[in-house]
Protein backbone atom coordinates (compact mmCIF):
# COMPACT_ATOMS: atom_id res chain seq x y z
CA UNK A 1 0.00 0.00 0.00
CA UNK A 2 1.47 3.34 -0.94
CA UNK A 3 1.54 5.89 1.58
CA UNK A 4 0.29 9.35 0.37
CA UNK A 5 1.47 13.00 1.73
CA UNK A 6 -2.76 13.33 2.50
CA UNK A 7 -2.55 10.36 4.27
CA UNK A 8 0.32 10.99 6.34
CA UNK A 9 -1.03 14.81 7.27
CA UNK A 10 -4.04 12.58 8.07
CA UNK A 11 -2.20 10.75 10.49
CA UNK A 12 -0.41 12.78 11.87
CA UNK A 13 -3.29 15.03 12.78
CA UNK A 14 -5.16 11.97 14.13
CA UNK A 15 -2.20 11.07 16.50
CA UNK A 16 -1.90 14.80 17.68
CA UNK A 17 -5.78 14.70 18.42
CA UNK A 18 -5.57 11.73 20.49
CA UNK A 19 -2.15 12.73 22.08
CA UNK A 20 -4.29 16.41 23.07
CA UNK A 21 -7.47 14.35 24.25
CA UNK A 22 -4.78 12.07 26.43
CA UNK A 23 -2.92 15.11 27.87
CA UNK A 24 -6.20 16.73 28.41
CA UNK A 25 -7.63 13.37 30.32
CA UNK A 26 -4.58 13.42 32.56
CA UNK A 27 -4.87 17.01 33.30
CA UNK A 28 -8.89 16.98 34.38
CA UNK A 29 -8.04 13.83 36.47
CA UNK A 30 -4.76 15.14 38.28
CA UNK A 31 -4.99 16.83 41.69
CA UNK A 32 -4.14 20.32 41.78
CA UNK A 33 -0.54 21.58 42.07
CA UNK A 34 -1.74 24.12 44.51
CA UNK A 35 -4.25 26.55 45.54
CA UNK A 36 -6.00 28.30 42.97
CA UNK A 37 -5.16 32.40 43.15
CA UNK A 38 -7.39 34.02 39.92
CA UNK A 39 -7.62 37.48 41.44
CA UNK A 40 -10.30 39.22 42.97
CA UNK A 41 -14.16 39.97 43.21
CA UNK A 42 -14.85 42.34 46.07
CA UNK A 43 -17.73 44.69 45.26
CA UNK A 44 -21.28 45.77 46.53
CA UNK A 45 -23.21 47.27 44.26
CA UNK A 46 -20.27 47.88 41.73
CA UNK A 47 -18.64 49.95 44.99
CA UNK A 48 -15.26 48.80 45.22
CA UNK A 49 -14.09 47.05 48.76
CA UNK A 50 -10.55 47.46 48.29
CA UNK A 51 -8.15 49.38 50.87
CA UNK A 52 -5.10 51.26 50.08
CA UNK A 53 -1.83 49.90 51.95
CA UNK A 54 -1.02 51.13 55.48
CA UNK A 55 1.71 53.96 55.62
CA UNK A 56 3.66 53.25 57.03
CA UNK A 57 3.06 49.74 58.13
CA UNK A 58 4.19 49.15 61.91
CA UNK A 59 6.99 47.01 62.42
CA UNK A 60 6.61 43.03 62.51
CA UNK A 61 7.11 41.97 66.12
CA UNK A 62 9.66 39.20 65.93
CA UNK A 63 8.15 37.54 69.38
CA UNK A 64 5.18 36.58 67.32
CA UNK A 65 5.16 33.18 65.46
CA UNK A 66 4.85 34.85 62.12
CA UNK A 67 4.03 32.58 58.93
CA UNK A 68 3.58 35.64 56.44
CA UNK A 69 4.87 38.75 56.70
CA UNK A 70 2.91 40.86 53.90
CA UNK A 71 1.54 39.07 50.98
CA UNK A 72 -1.75 37.89 49.86
CA UNK A 73 -4.53 35.41 50.94
CA UNK A 74 -7.36 33.68 48.84
CA UNK A 75 -9.72 31.73 49.74
CA UNK A 76 -11.74 28.50 48.00
CA UNK A 77 -13.05 30.38 45.28
CA UNK A 78 -9.30 31.78 44.06
CA UNK A 79 -11.40 35.13 43.47
CA UNK A 80 -11.07 36.80 46.96
CA UNK A 81 -6.93 37.69 46.96
CA UNK A 82 -6.40 40.04 49.66
CA UNK A 83 -3.56 42.00 50.75
CA UNK A 84 -2.53 41.59 54.20
CA UNK A 85 -0.31 42.75 56.99
CA UNK A 86 0.57 39.10 58.11
CA UNK A 87 -0.68 36.12 59.14
CA UNK A 88 0.37 34.51 62.65
CA UNK A 89 0.32 30.64 63.19
CA UNK A 90 -1.47 30.70 66.49
CA UNK A 91 -1.46 26.93 68.33
CA UNK A 92 -2.49 28.44 71.68
CA UNK A 93 -4.52 30.63 73.62
CA UNK A 94 -1.63 32.77 74.45
CA UNK A 95 -0.24 33.04 70.94
CA UNK A 96 -3.99 34.31 70.08
CA UNK A 97 -3.84 36.09 73.13
CA UNK A 98 0.25 38.29 71.94
CA UNK A 99 -1.40 38.90 68.27
CA UNK A 100 -4.21 40.73 69.74
CA UNK A 101 -2.01 42.37 72.07
CA UNK A 102 -0.29 43.68 69.26
CA UNK A 103 -2.54 44.98 66.78
CA UNK A 104 -4.04 47.06 69.52
CA UNK A 105 -0.89 48.78 70.40
CA UNK A 106 -0.28 48.71 66.28
CA UNK A 107 -3.14 49.88 65.01
CA UNK A 108 -4.19 46.99 63.42
CA UNK A 109 -7.38 45.07 62.38
CA UNK A 110 -7.59 41.06 62.88
CA UNK A 111 -9.26 38.63 61.18
CA UNK A 112 -9.66 34.39 61.84
CA UNK A 113 -8.81 32.30 59.50
CA UNK A 114 -8.72 28.27 58.92
CA UNK A 115 -9.09 26.53 55.82
CA UNK A 116 -11.03 29.42 54.09
CA UNK A 117 -13.49 27.75 52.30
CA UNK A 118 -15.81 30.63 52.28
CA UNK A 119 -16.18 32.49 49.53
CA UNK A 120 -16.02 36.11 49.83
CA UNK A 121 -13.42 37.48 52.05
CA UNK A 122 -14.95 36.25 55.17
CA UNK A 123 -11.61 34.96 57.33
CA UNK A 124 -9.20 38.44 55.98
CA UNK A 125 -9.16 41.55 54.79
CA UNK A 126 -6.95 44.37 53.64
CA UNK A 127 -4.16 45.48 56.12
CA UNK A 128 -5.41 42.83 58.67
CA UNK A 129 -3.25 41.00 61.19
CA UNK A 130 -4.57 37.29 60.47
CA UNK A 131 -4.83 34.67 62.52
CA UNK A 132 -4.19 31.35 60.86
CA UNK A 133 -6.32 28.80 63.54
CA UNK A 134 -5.23 25.76 61.95
CA UNK A 135 -2.11 24.51 64.63
CA UNK A 136 -4.67 25.28 67.30
CA UNK A 137 -6.36 21.88 67.24
CA UNK A 138 -6.24 19.83 70.19
CA UNK A 139 -9.34 17.56 70.74
CA UNK A 140 -10.27 15.52 74.13
CA UNK A 141 -13.01 13.42 74.30
CA UNK A 142 -15.08 13.12 77.71
CA UNK A 143 -16.69 9.49 77.21
CA UNK A 144 -18.55 9.63 80.33
CA UNK A 145 -20.06 12.88 79.47
CA UNK A 146 -20.16 11.76 75.60
CA UNK A 147 -19.19 15.06 74.59
CA UNK A 148 -16.14 16.29 72.84
CA UNK A 149 -13.85 19.46 73.91
CA UNK A 150 -11.51 20.86 70.70
CA UNK A 151 -9.82 23.92 69.88
CA UNK A 152 -11.17 26.33 66.93
CA UNK A 153 -8.85 24.75 64.30
CA UNK A 154 -9.67 21.43 64.75
CA UNK A 155 -11.51 19.76 61.34
CA UNK A 156 -13.97 17.06 61.54
CA UNK A 157 -11.84 14.77 59.63
CA UNK A 158 -9.60 15.32 63.19
CA UNK A 159 -12.42 14.54 64.81
CA UNK A 160 -13.91 11.77 63.53
CA UNK A 161 -10.73 9.82 63.85
CA UNK A 162 -10.45 10.53 67.63
CA UNK A 163 -14.03 9.24 68.21
CA UNK A 164 -14.17 6.63 65.41
CA UNK A 165 -15.17 3.66 66.28
CA UNK A 166 -17.06 4.04 69.65
CA UNK A 167 -18.52 7.24 69.02
CA UNK A 168 -19.65 9.38 66.07
CA UNK A 169 -20.34 13.17 65.66
CA UNK A 170 -23.71 14.50 65.97
CA UNK A 171 -24.07 17.52 63.90
CA UNK A 172 -21.11 18.81 61.29
CA UNK A 173 -21.00 19.95 57.65
CA UNK A 174 -21.35 17.35 54.66
CA UNK A 175 -18.20 16.83 54.51
CA UNK A 176 -15.21 16.89 56.92
CA UNK A 177 -12.79 19.03 55.23
CA UNK A 178 -14.05 22.26 57.55
CA UNK A 179 -12.61 23.58 60.87
CA UNK A 180 -15.18 23.38 63.91
CA UNK A 181 -14.47 27.33 64.55
CA UNK A 182 -15.57 28.01 61.01
CA UNK A 183 -18.60 25.41 61.36
CA UNK A 184 -19.93 27.58 64.53
CA UNK A 185 -18.92 30.70 62.66
CA UNK A 186 -21.25 29.98 59.60
CA UNK A 187 -23.51 27.68 61.48
CA UNK A 188 -22.91 24.59 59.17
CA UNK A 189 -25.46 22.00 58.75
CA UNK A 190 -25.11 18.62 56.89
CA UNK A 191 -26.68 15.23 56.44
CA UNK A 192 -28.84 14.67 59.94
CA UNK A 193 -32.14 15.96 59.67
CA UNK A 194 -32.21 15.23 63.68
CA UNK A 195 -29.50 16.85 64.63
CA UNK A 196 -29.92 20.15 63.31
CA UNK A 197 -27.10 22.86 62.82
CA UNK A 198 -23.89 22.90 64.29
CA UNK A 199 -25.71 24.93 67.15
CA UNK A 200 -27.86 22.57 67.93
CA UNK A 201 -24.57 19.96 69.41
CA UNK A 202 -23.08 22.75 71.00
CA UNK A 203 -22.83 22.91 75.06
CA UNK A 204 -21.01 25.87 75.04
CA UNK A 205 -17.92 27.76 73.61
CA UNK A 206 -15.15 29.87 75.20
CA UNK A 207 -14.73 33.52 73.35
CA UNK A 208 -11.44 35.52 73.63
CA UNK A 209 -12.58 39.10 73.09
CA UNK A 210 -10.97 41.97 71.57
CA UNK A 211 -9.46 43.21 75.32
CA UNK A 212 -7.88 39.74 75.93
CA UNK A 213 -9.97 38.35 78.35
CA UNK A 214 -12.08 34.84 77.88
CA UNK A 215 -15.96 34.23 78.32
CA UNK A 216 -17.67 31.34 78.56
CA UNK A 217 -21.10 31.32 75.98
CA UNK A 218 -23.62 29.06 76.14
CA UNK A 219 -27.36 28.79 76.02
CA UNK A 220 -27.59 29.68 79.85
CA UNK A 221 -24.23 31.65 80.37
CA UNK A 222 -23.47 34.75 78.01
CA UNK A 223 -26.58 33.75 75.97
CA UNK A 224 -27.00 36.73 73.96
CA UNK A 225 -23.61 36.38 73.24
CA UNK A 226 -23.63 33.18 72.15
CA UNK A 227 -26.59 33.94 69.80
CA UNK A 228 -23.95 36.34 67.82
CA UNK A 229 -21.07 34.38 68.08
CA UNK A 230 -22.66 30.86 66.38
CA UNK A 231 -23.35 31.68 62.89
CA UNK A 232 -21.64 35.52 63.68
CA UNK A 233 -18.68 34.69 61.13
CA UNK A 234 -15.83 35.72 63.23
CA UNK A 235 -16.89 39.36 64.51
CA UNK A 236 -17.24 38.89 68.20
CA UNK A 237 -13.57 37.14 69.26
CA UNK A 238 -11.78 34.33 68.90
CA UNK A 239 -13.81 31.20 69.78
CA UNK A 240 -10.72 29.10 71.96
CA UNK A 241 -12.30 25.93 72.35
CA UNK A 242 -15.83 24.64 71.83
CA UNK A 243 -17.71 21.30 74.15
CA UNK A 244 -19.64 19.45 71.52
CA UNK A 245 -22.13 16.24 71.95
CA UNK A 246 -21.01 13.62 70.40
CA UNK A 247 -23.10 9.78 69.98
CA UNK A 248 -22.82 6.79 69.93
CA UNK A 249 -21.37 5.02 66.54
CA UNK A 250 -24.39 2.77 64.66
CA UNK A 251 -24.33 0.62 61.69
CA UNK A 252 -26.53 1.44 58.59
CA UNK A 253 -27.79 0.15 55.69
CA UNK A 254 -27.30 2.03 52.34
CA UNK A 255 -29.83 2.42 50.37
CA UNK A 256 -31.45 4.99 46.89
CA UNK A 257 -34.27 6.19 45.25
CA UNK A 258 -34.62 7.51 42.37
CA UNK A 259 -38.25 10.05 42.43
CA UNK A 260 -39.19 12.73 40.61
CA UNK A 261 -38.15 16.02 42.54
CA UNK A 262 -41.75 17.41 42.63
CA UNK A 263 -42.57 14.15 44.82
CA UNK A 264 -39.67 15.16 47.27
CA UNK A 265 -41.88 16.89 49.42
CA UNK A 266 -44.39 14.15 50.24
CA UNK A 267 -41.57 11.88 50.32
CA UNK A 268 -40.06 13.75 52.72
CA UNK A 269 -43.03 13.60 54.85
CA UNK A 270 -43.49 9.99 54.74
CA UNK A 271 -40.39 8.49 54.47
CA UNK A 272 -38.28 10.82 55.88
CA UNK A 273 -39.56 12.85 58.76
CA UNK A 274 -41.28 10.62 60.54
CA UNK A 275 -38.54 7.55 60.61
CA UNK A 276 -36.59 7.49 63.40
CA UNK A 277 -34.10 4.78 61.98
CA UNK A 278 -33.36 7.25 59.02
CA UNK A 279 -30.20 8.23 60.53
CA UNK A 280 -29.27 10.25 57.63
CA UNK A 281 -30.17 11.11 54.14
CA UNK A 282 -29.51 13.53 51.21
CA UNK A 283 -31.16 14.07 48.25
CA UNK A 284 -29.00 15.29 44.45
CA UNK A 285 -30.88 16.91 41.88
CA UNK A 286 -30.08 15.88 38.19
CA UNK A 287 -27.74 18.47 36.44
CA UNK A 288 -28.46 16.76 33.20
CA UNK A 289 -30.16 19.29 30.88
CA UNK A 290 -32.87 16.93 29.72
CA UNK A 291 -34.20 16.53 33.33
CA UNK A 292 -32.89 19.79 35.29
CA UNK A 293 -33.40 19.47 38.78
CA UNK A 294 -36.55 17.49 37.69
CA UNK A 295 -34.80 13.90 38.67
CA UNK A 296 -33.40 13.20 42.38
CA UNK A 297 -31.63 10.39 43.72
CA UNK A 298 -32.08 10.15 47.40
CA UNK A 299 -29.77 8.14 49.42
CA UNK A 300 -30.73 6.80 52.34
CA UNK A 301 -28.80 5.40 55.62
CA UNK A 302 -31.46 3.70 57.66
CA UNK A 303 -29.94 2.14 61.58
CA UNK A 304 -29.53 -1.42 61.40
CA UNK A 305 -27.52 -1.98 64.70
CA UNK A 306 -26.50 0.64 68.13
CA UNK A 307 -23.20 0.67 68.77
CA UNK A 308 -19.63 -0.53 66.43
CA UNK A 309 -19.22 -4.06 65.92
CA UNK A 310 -15.96 -5.64 67.49
CA UNK A 311 -14.15 -5.83 64.22
CA UNK A 312 -15.16 -2.17 63.00
CA UNK A 313 -12.41 -1.34 60.20
CA UNK A 314 -10.53 2.29 60.90
CA UNK A 315 -12.45 4.81 58.77
CA UNK A 316 -10.83 5.32 55.39
CA UNK A 317 -10.60 7.82 52.01
CA UNK A 318 -12.89 7.30 49.41
CA UNK A 319 -11.95 5.84 46.33
CA UNK A 320 -11.49 6.50 43.10
CA UNK A 321 -10.64 9.76 43.24
CA UNK A 322 -9.06 10.53 40.23
CA UNK A 323 -12.28 9.14 37.80
CA UNK A 324 -14.52 11.05 39.99
CA UNK A 325 -13.08 14.33 39.32
CA UNK A 326 -11.82 13.42 35.90
CA UNK A 327 -16.25 12.68 35.21
CA UNK A 328 -16.68 15.86 37.28
CA UNK A 329 -14.25 18.39 35.24
CA UNK A 330 -15.56 16.57 32.01
CA UNK A 331 -18.74 17.53 32.38
CA UNK A 332 -18.27 21.30 32.17
CA UNK A 333 -17.80 20.87 28.41
CA UNK A 334 -21.05 19.79 26.82
CA UNK A 335 -24.43 19.28 27.62
CA UNK A 336 -24.12 15.18 26.71
CA UNK A 337 -21.47 15.20 28.94
CA UNK A 338 -23.39 16.68 31.53
CA UNK A 339 -26.27 14.17 30.76
CA UNK A 340 -23.66 11.76 31.02
CA UNK A 341 -22.35 12.48 34.40
CA UNK A 342 -26.15 12.28 35.78
CA UNK A 343 -25.97 8.66 34.14
CA UNK A 344 -23.25 7.59 35.74
CA UNK A 345 -24.41 8.82 39.30
CA UNK A 346 -28.01 7.76 38.49
CA UNK A 347 -27.00 3.96 37.57
CA UNK A 348 -23.71 3.32 37.24
CA UNK A 349 -22.85 4.44 41.19
CA UNK A 350 -24.50 1.44 42.94
CA UNK A 351 -22.50 -0.60 41.01
CA UNK A 352 -18.95 0.82 43.01
CA UNK A 353 -20.62 1.65 46.34
CA UNK A 354 -17.93 1.12 49.24
CA UNK A 355 -19.32 -1.10 52.00
CA UNK A 356 -16.83 -0.67 55.59
CA UNK A 357 -19.39 -2.95 58.14
CA UNK A 358 -18.37 -6.70 57.91
CA UNK A 359 -21.66 -7.97 56.52
CA UNK A 360 -21.87 -10.49 59.57
CA UNK A 361 -22.42 -7.26 61.57
CA UNK A 362 -25.81 -7.30 61.39
CA UNK A 363 -28.22 -10.37 61.15
CA UNK A 364 -30.40 -10.78 58.64
CA UNK A 365 -29.18 -7.81 56.38
CA UNK A 366 -27.68 -10.51 53.99
CA UNK A 367 -25.84 -8.68 50.85
CA UNK A 368 -26.86 -5.03 52.32
CA UNK A 369 -24.21 -2.57 52.19
CA UNK A 370 -23.63 -1.65 55.82
CA UNK A 371 -21.29 1.20 57.07
CA UNK A 372 -20.92 3.25 60.15
CA UNK A 373 -22.15 6.58 60.74
CA UNK A 374 -19.42 8.18 60.80
CA UNK A 375 -18.34 6.69 56.93
CA UNK A 376 -20.18 8.89 55.21
CA UNK A 377 -19.19 11.94 56.79
CA UNK A 378 -15.53 11.13 56.45
CA UNK A 379 -15.20 12.54 53.13
CA UNK A 380 -13.25 15.09 52.51
CA UNK A 381 -13.84 15.39 48.36
CA UNK A 382 -10.67 15.58 47.37
CA UNK A 383 -12.35 14.95 43.85
CA UNK A 384 -13.81 18.89 43.65
CA UNK A 385 -10.36 20.04 43.62
CA UNK A 386 -8.68 19.90 40.43
CA UNK A 387 -5.36 21.65 38.50
CA UNK A 388 -7.64 23.73 35.89
CA UNK A 389 -6.61 27.09 34.98
CA UNK A 390 -8.73 29.89 34.34
CA UNK A 391 -12.09 28.62 36.18
CA UNK A 392 -13.62 28.29 39.35
CA UNK A 393 -16.17 26.43 40.92
CA UNK A 394 -18.38 28.42 43.57
CA UNK A 395 -21.41 27.17 46.14
CA UNK A 396 -24.19 28.93 46.25
CA UNK A 397 -27.11 28.16 49.07
CA UNK A 398 -30.72 29.16 49.26
CA UNK A 399 -33.29 28.24 52.03
CA UNK A 400 -36.88 28.45 51.43
CA UNK A 401 -40.23 27.17 53.34
CA UNK A 402 -41.36 23.45 52.58
CA UNK A 403 -44.39 24.50 51.09
CA UNK A 404 -42.76 26.89 48.81
CA UNK A 405 -40.65 23.89 47.40
CA UNK A 406 -42.96 23.08 44.31
CA UNK A 407 -42.84 26.51 43.09
CA UNK A 408 -39.14 27.68 44.11
CA UNK A 409 -37.69 24.77 42.60
CA UNK A 410 -39.05 25.75 38.95
CA UNK A 411 -38.05 28.90 39.62
CA UNK A 412 -34.58 28.00 40.09
CA UNK A 413 -34.61 26.01 37.39
CA UNK A 414 -35.72 28.63 34.72
CA UNK A 415 -32.88 30.93 36.14
CA UNK A 416 -30.11 28.36 35.92
CA UNK A 417 -31.45 27.82 32.08
CA UNK A 418 -31.90 31.20 31.29
CA UNK A 419 -28.23 32.34 32.83
CA UNK A 420 -26.58 28.80 30.83
CA UNK A 421 -25.18 28.25 34.28
CA UNK A 422 -22.40 25.22 33.83
CA UNK A 423 -24.16 23.68 36.90
CA UNK A 424 -21.63 20.59 38.33
CA UNK A 425 -24.08 19.98 41.29
CA UNK A 426 -27.52 20.25 42.66
CA UNK A 427 -28.48 18.69 46.62
CA UNK A 428 -31.69 19.49 48.84
CA UNK A 429 -31.07 19.53 52.55
CA UNK A 430 -33.05 19.79 55.54
CA UNK A 431 -32.76 22.65 58.51
CA UNK A 432 -34.86 24.15 61.54
CA UNK A 433 -34.92 27.57 62.23
CA UNK A 434 -31.98 28.42 64.87
CA UNK A 435 -32.07 30.95 67.78
CA UNK A 436 -29.31 32.97 66.52
CA UNK A 437 -28.85 36.32 65.40
CA UNK A 438 -28.57 36.28 62.08
CA UNK A 439 -30.57 33.16 60.86
CA UNK A 440 -30.49 31.73 57.77
CA UNK A 441 -33.73 30.01 58.26
CA UNK A 442 -36.44 30.98 60.64
CA UNK A 443 -38.40 28.20 59.69
CA UNK A 444 -38.56 24.89 58.87
CA UNK A 445 -36.64 24.85 55.52
CA UNK A 446 -35.48 22.82 52.73
CA UNK A 447 -32.36 24.71 50.96
CA UNK A 448 -30.94 24.41 47.26
CA UNK A 449 -27.22 23.90 47.18
CA UNK A 450 -26.24 24.35 43.79
CA UNK A 451 -21.89 23.85 42.72
CA UNK A 452 -21.25 25.95 39.29
CA UNK A 453 -18.22 26.78 37.59
CA UNK A 454 -17.22 29.54 35.97
CA UNK A 455 -14.23 31.33 34.33
CA UNK A 456 -12.38 33.11 36.18
CA UNK A 457 -11.94 36.37 33.33
CA UNK A 458 -14.34 39.69 33.60
CA UNK A 459 -17.31 38.15 31.46
CA UNK A 460 -16.59 34.98 34.17
CA UNK A 461 -17.51 37.09 37.26
CA UNK A 462 -20.01 39.18 35.24
CA UNK A 463 -22.01 36.05 34.34
CA UNK A 464 -21.60 34.97 37.75
CA UNK A 465 -22.81 38.04 39.84
CA UNK A 466 -26.05 38.27 37.36
CA UNK A 467 -26.90 34.42 38.13
CA UNK A 468 -25.89 34.62 41.78
CA UNK A 469 -28.67 37.46 42.35
CA UNK A 470 -31.68 36.01 40.19
CA UNK A 471 -31.43 33.44 42.00
CA UNK A 472 -31.49 35.58 45.23
CA UNK A 473 -34.33 37.45 43.68
CA UNK A 474 -36.29 33.85 43.00
CA UNK A 475 -35.29 33.17 46.68
CA UNK A 476 -36.95 35.98 47.70
CA UNK A 477 -39.74 35.71 45.75
CA UNK A 478 -40.52 32.37 47.75
CA UNK A 479 -39.98 33.92 51.31
CA UNK A 480 -36.39 32.45 51.58
CA UNK A 481 -32.79 33.34 52.23
CA UNK A 482 -29.39 33.25 51.31
CA UNK A 483 -26.58 31.89 52.95
CA UNK A 484 -23.95 34.38 53.89
CA UNK A 485 -20.49 32.84 53.63
CA UNK A 486 -20.30 33.01 49.69
CA UNK A 487 -19.33 35.60 47.22
CA UNK A 488 -20.42 39.48 47.77
CA UNK A 489 -22.94 39.51 44.38
CA UNK A 490 -25.79 40.64 46.44
CA UNK A 491 -27.04 43.71 46.29
CA UNK A 492 -27.79 46.27 49.47
CA UNK A 493 -31.17 45.61 48.72
CA UNK A 494 -31.22 42.23 48.51
CA UNK A 495 -29.24 41.45 51.91
CA UNK A 496 -31.02 44.15 53.86
CA UNK A 497 -34.79 41.87 52.63
CA UNK A 498 -33.31 38.71 53.46
CA UNK A 499 -31.59 39.54 56.73
CA UNK A 500 -33.68 42.48 57.99
CA UNK A 501 -31.68 41.50 61.81
CA UNK A 502 -28.45 42.89 60.08
CA UNK A 503 -28.72 46.25 61.63
CA UNK A 504 -29.52 45.21 65.00
CA UNK A 505 -26.38 42.08 64.15
CA UNK A 506 -24.44 45.13 63.24
CA UNK A 507 -25.47 47.60 66.56
CA UNK A 508 -24.40 44.39 68.77
CA UNK A 509 -21.09 43.57 66.90
CA UNK A 510 -20.06 47.74 67.91
CA UNK A 511 -21.24 47.13 71.41
CA UNK A 512 -19.06 43.57 71.77
CA UNK A 513 -15.87 45.03 69.61
CA UNK A 514 -16.52 48.99 69.86
CA UNK A 515 -12.59 49.43 68.19
CA UNK A 516 -13.59 47.21 65.55
CA UNK A 517 -10.54 44.84 66.19
CA UNK A 518 -12.33 42.37 64.47
CA UNK A 519 -13.35 42.76 61.03
CA UNK A 520 -12.84 40.99 57.69
CA UNK A 521 -13.80 41.82 53.88
CA UNK A 522 -17.41 40.61 54.14
CA UNK A 523 -18.26 43.00 57.37
CA UNK A 524 -17.35 45.80 55.47
CA UNK A 525 -19.51 44.64 52.76
CA UNK A 526 -22.29 44.33 55.51
CA UNK A 527 -21.69 47.64 57.24
CA UNK A 528 -21.77 49.61 53.85
CA UNK A 529 -25.55 47.94 53.48
CA UNK A 530 -27.34 49.08 56.28
CA UNK A 531 -28.48 52.84 56.02
CA UNK A 532 -26.30 55.17 58.91
CA UNK A 533 -27.79 58.03 60.18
Amino acid sequence: MRITRRMLLGATAAAGAVAWGGVSLARMARAPAGPKDAGRVADIDGAALAEPPLQPAPAFDPALPWSMRGGSLNDASGLSRTPVYGVVEVASREDVAAALAFARASGLKVSVAAVRHSMGGHAFDDNALVLDMRHFNRIALDAERRTVRVEPGATWHDIQNVLHPRFAVKAMQSTDIFSVGGSISVNAHGMDHHAGAVAGSLRSLELMRADGSVVTCSRQENAELFRHVVGGYGLFGVIVSAELEVVDNAVYRTSREIIASDAFPAYFDGRIAGDDRLGLFYGHLSTAPGSLLREMVVYRYEKVADGAPADMPALGAPGLTGLRRLILNLSKHGDWLREAKWYVERTLEPKFESCTVPRTAALGEGEACLVSRNDPMHDSVAYLFNDLAGETDILHEYFFPRAEYGSFIPAAREVLQRRRANLLNASIRVVEADDIALPYATRPAFSLVLYVNQRTDEAGNAAMRALTRDLIEATLAHRGRFFLPYQIHYTRAQLLKSYPELPAFLAAKRAADPGELFTSTFYRALKASVPTG
